[in-house]
């Protein structure tokens, strides 16, 4: 099993900063793919990206120009660095991890993930 933390969620205003970090612990040898994903209640669960052990992302298009994802191996700690943020993206963060797909990716979708952390929010206004 792995377990995750993340952290860093707080209220900021508009236009400002944040990085979350997401910690992974137990069977951190079986994860091949991590990703970042947001949810606003009452709304599905939305990928923001995602990232392989070789530091390969994919994001979705409409975030790929603010936010970045990082991927520190020997911490065992996923980033989600957060730019220009707008009162959109007040929700609650979730980290995931789980093996690459057959075709060696890893999607930004809900289902390929195993693992889930508890989730951090973040609040702009």
């Amino acid at each position: 099993h792995v377990q995750l933390v993340e952290s860093g969620g707080e209220s900021v205003q508009a236009g400002g900063s944040l990085r979350l970090p997401c910690v992974a612990s137990g069977a951190t040898q079986d994860i091949g793919c991590m990703g970042w994903f947001r949810q606003v209640p009452g709304l599905e669960r939305e990928g923001i990206g995602s990232i392989d052990s070789d530091g390969i992302t994919t994001y979705a298009d409409s975030l790929k120009a603010r936010f970045t994802i990082s991927r520190d191996n020997a911490k065992s700690t996923l980033y989600l660095q957060m730019n220009s943020l707008k009162p959109e993206d007040t929700g609650m963060y979730y980290c995931a991890a789980g093996p690459v797909n057959e075709y060696g990716g890893c999607p930004a979708v809900k289902a390929h993930y195993a693992y889930w952390g508890q989730g951090t929010q973040v609040t702009v206004s």
